[in-house]
């Protein structure tokens, strides 16, 4: 089965964010993925940007079961319909997930800490993506 470890992050919040992916079968890493998302983003945007192009690198391994793994506590539990999702900005992330959630026969989010392994992988590639807009302007 395949699984996601996504990670997005802003220095400042809001401010430069970045995120990163990790696709894995088992211990056997996939792919990896690493973007600058822009200025004057919060962590939250980060978070979900991280997720939405998770759910987008997977669906190109496979349209069956995936088990998506977050640090972010908020974001797992609007994905499972515990919190609401009430910034509007959020929302329109949130329903872009909602709409790549169709490309699977079934997705489970599961939070783990950043000390997780791949959670650590993942935020490497969030700092790398931001350490390297940095170092362009």
């Amino acid at each position: 089965m395949l699984t996601t470890n996504s990670d997005g992050g802003a220095r400042g919040n809001p401010g430069p964010a970045g995120i990163g992916v990790i696709i894995r079968e088992g211990e056997k890493i996939l792919e990896e993925y690493s973007e600058y998302i822009g200025d004057n983003k919060t962590n939250n945007v980060a978070e979900y940007m991280g997720i939405i192009r998770a759910l987008e690198i997977a669906s190109k391994h496979t349209n069956k079961e995936i088990t998506c793994i977050l640090d972010s506590e908020l974001v797992v539990k609007q994905l499972l319909g515990k919190y609401q999702v009430k910034s509007p900005s959020m929302r329109e992330l949130f329903l872009k997930v909602q709409k790549l959630q169709n490309r699977f026969d079934k997705i489970t989010y599961v939070h783990k800490p950043r000390n997780d392994k791949y959670q650590k992988m993942a935020d490497w590639l969030v700092n790398k993506a931001l350490d390297e807009a940095a170092l362009k302007k």
